[in-house]
């Protein structure tokens, strides 16, 4: 299947709305409600860094066992890494956190391409994963310039 399923599209697409909307508030805002926009943007950020860690382990114990050639320490530990680097990004100053964010969003998207091109993840989800990516690292570094 190398089409993207609708499901995925749509919650795809409706996930990317909240970037949006903080990166352009941290633009309108300024002071303390800006401090706010940003930390919230960080902690989502966070929370769906994880999300896509996750996909990783669910992918690493869906085929555990069944693969001669998998490792699935390798994957386990790609799948906990995005979890521990939002979370140092919560920890660390704001804009060096959403830059790190963006980072991490990249990197993920580098490790999802290179899955599916191994045959380790659907052959769809890098046609998710870029438009998705390109729309969370530009939220993130106009959260990160603002």
């Amino acid at each position: 299947m190398k089409t993207v399923p609708r499901a995925a599209k749509w919650l795809g697409a409706l996930g990317a709305i909240p970037f949006v909307v903080f990166a352009t508030l941290s633009i309108i805002f300024d002071g303390l409600f800006q401090a706010q926009v940003w930390f919230a943007l960080v902690a989502y950020g966070a929370v769906i860094l994880s999300f896509l860690g996750g996909i990783h382990w669910g992918l690493a114990i869906a085929e555990f066992g069944t693969r001669l050639d998998q490792k699935p320490w390798r994957r386990l530990l790609i799948s906990v890494l995005p979890s521990l680097i939002g979370w140092t990004a919560l920890m660390i100053p704001t804009v060096t956190g959403l830059l790190l964010m963006a980072a991490a969003f990249a990197l993920m998207l580098w490790i999802d391409v290179t899955a599916s091109y191994q045959n380790e993840a659907p052959l769809w989800y890098p046609k998710l994963r870029w438009p998705l990516t390109l729309v969370v690292v530009s939220s993130l570094v106009v959260g990160a310039l603002f």
